[in-house]
């Protein structure tokens, strides 16, 4: 498995299966904010409507149709959860020492095979906000995702649900 991959697998306290990801930013916490909630890290153009009962619309991903979610809660700046095909997203945003910012990612999987697709796609997505905190232009995902995504399933993440794009 790649060095550089940060997720885990494991069940809720509820028993819900989850990947886990995250990051450390020596940006504000408000600057880890206005990035998550702006266009630009995900592979297709997301915009929140930034209340509980908001919509979230995904669009441009060039291997999935246009989609949408809805906001379950905002805390803003520090958390950010809403549904996505079935799917829970958290992001909590954590202030650390040195005015560095923790941000965790917690997809809350409707289906454990999807535990090594979605590892990689937020391996894509973090590894592009990772870019966008460096002050660098984000790059093609498609390489870095086939290679987070065969080193999750090395490291035994449920695997088997189809990879748009590929299926």
């Amino acid at each position: 498995m790649p060095a550089d991959l940060t997720g885990t697998f494991l069940a809720l306290d509820d028993g819900r299966p989850a990947v886990v990801v995250g990051r450390v930013y020596a940006r504000p916490v408000e600057w880890v904010w206005s990035m998550l909630t702006a266009p630009g890290w995900f592979p297709a153009r997301a915009e929140f409507e930034l209340r509980p009962g908001g919509t979230v619309r995904f669009s441009g991903d060039p291997n999935q149709p246009g989609s949408s979610g809805l906001v379950l809660a905002v805390d803003e700046p520090r958390h950010l959860a809403f549904e996505w095909g079935g799917d829970e997203i958290r992001l909590d945003v954590t202030p650390e020492a040195d005015d560095r910012t923790r941000l965790t990612l917690t997809n809350v999987l409707a289906d454990a095979e999807a535990a090594a697709r979605n590892a990689a796609g937020w391996e894509v997505c973090l590894t592009a906000l990772d870019a966008m905190a460096d002050g660098r232009t984000p790059t093609e995902p498609g390489a870095l995702w086939q290679e987070a995504y065969d080193g999750y399933v090395q490291a035994g993440f449920p695997s088997g649900a189809p990879v748009p794009g590929l299926d």
